[in-house]
């Protein structure tokens, strides 16, 4: 009777490990603005500004209202230029550490369970700035394979690349030239 559970456990145990479902993935960019930080931190920390300096963002609308806990809390609504809103949830906005925390609520972003934050420091010159974005995130899909297309690890990941780079990109331009 060992034999046999033991024989029954070896024969399931490839069969879980395929079941856990997808990988949590994280995209981490960085870049040097030369504009001082505390400018650079009033780009980010302006919640509902954010088409100001990324150029994938037409419209940025913020208002109050309740999360899914029953609590008061910041959300904005990104309409992308592509198509589509994205709504976010603003986590925390910390002036000491120039950090700036938020999530994903809704919309047409190719990601689960997003979190994320933007963070300032002195960058590695006189009156420059270090921009680190981190996201963390789960593809669309939760489910195991076979994965539909555009709901994989690849298109999340990619999604989310191309919006920092972009992002990133635009929000030196904006540092930069403003006075």
């Amino acid at each position: 009777m060992k034999k046999f559970l033991a024989l029954l456990a070896l024969a399931i145990l490839p069969l879980s490990a395929m079941a856990h479902g997808p990988s949590p993935q994280k995209v981490e960019k960085t870049i040097t603005i030369k504009a001082p930080p505390a400018k650079v931190w009033a780009l980010i920390k302006d919640f509902g500004n954010m088409q100001v300096w990324h150029p994938g963002i037409a419209a940025d609308k913020t208002e109050q209202k309740k999360d899914e806990n029953g609590d008061m809390a910041t959300f904005r609504t990104l309409t992308l230029k592509s198509g589509g809103d994205i709504v976010e949830k603003l986590r925390g906005a910390d002036d000491a550490t120039m950090k700036l925390r938020y999530e994903i609520d809704s919309g047409v972003a190719p990601v689960a369970d997003y979190n994320s934050f933007m963070q300032v420091t002195a960058g590695p010159g006189a009156g420059e700035s270090t921009v680190t974005w981190v996201g963390r995130f789960y593809r669309t899909y939760k489910l195991n394979p076979p994965i539909p297309a555009g709901q994989d690890d690849e298109t999340a990941v990619k999604f989310v690349t191309d919006v920092y780079d972009a992002g990133l990109a635009g929000l030196k331009k904006a540092a930069e030239n403003s006075k």
